[in-house]
């Protein structure tokens, strides 16, 4: 018989992995409740662990939530270990200050000064203050301007890559290109067998062109 601890610690931890995966699709519990047919109340059940979910709708969320169905099994330690994301909030505040700092630094290195951005906004010097330390969100159609007089493309202000938004863009952009490659591709790179094929791969990418010659040459004097 199984120990009944075991399955409920079980359902708790299939209740937080289907919470975590429903936070990072955006949806809610009544869009959940809605695709499997059952209440909203029912789904706050198997998030907290109360009630057992069956594969069968742990499957159909899975495909609702865009996540692979191994993720309620294969990714527990990871669940765990993570540290939690910063809230929107922390997130927007962050960026904020990122993006005034950056503004500061292309108008430092464009030689202007907040005076003259601001004649160019049409406001106050201290507006342009408050942008450049993050304590005031700049509009992004006055950045698009300022982007002009400062001589730096829109995409010098986006998050690149370091923060959760843009970590998360980076994620989406190698899924997306992953669906784009050719079927046969696709199965071969999934398989863990040939995973050390991918690797080799990758250390031959790397290589400067001659070493690549040299190694050409010599699997010509082995086939012939």
């Amino acid at each position: 018989m199984a120990d009944q601890e075991a399955l409920a610690l079980r359902n708790r931890i299939i209740g937080l992995l289907l919470r975590d995966a429903r936070l990072r699709a955006g949806r809610t519990k009544r869009e959940c409740a809605a695709v499997l047919g059952v209440s909203t109340g029912t789904v706050t059940a198997y998030e907290e662990g109360r009630k057992p979910i069956s594969l069968p709708e742990l499957e159909v969320l899975a495909f609702f939530l865009d996540v692979p169905v191994s993720h309620f099994w294969d990714e527990e330690a990871r669940l765990l270990a993570e540290e939690p994301p910063l809230p929107m909030e922390e997130v927007l505040q962050l960026r904020h200050r990122i993006v005034g700092a950056l503004l500061r630094q292309a108008r430092l290195e464009a030689g202007k000064s907040q005076k003259e951005l601001a004649q160019l906004l049409g406001c106050s010097p201290s507006r342009i203050s408050a942008y450049e330390y993050g304590q005031r969100p700049v509009p992004l159609t006055e950045l698009e301007v300022l982007t002009g007089v400062l001589n730096r493309p829109l995409e010098y202000f986006l998050d690149q890559r370091s923060g959760p938004v843009g970590e998360w863009e980076k994620e989406q952009e190698a899924y997306q290109a992953f669906r784009e490659l050719p079927e046969e591709i696709r199965r071969f790179i999934t398989k863990p067998i040939n995973w050390s094929y991918l690797e080799l791969a990758m250390r031959l990418a790397e290589m400067p062109a001659g070493a690549l010659r040299d190694i050409a040459a010599g699997l010509l004097e082995i086939t012939y």
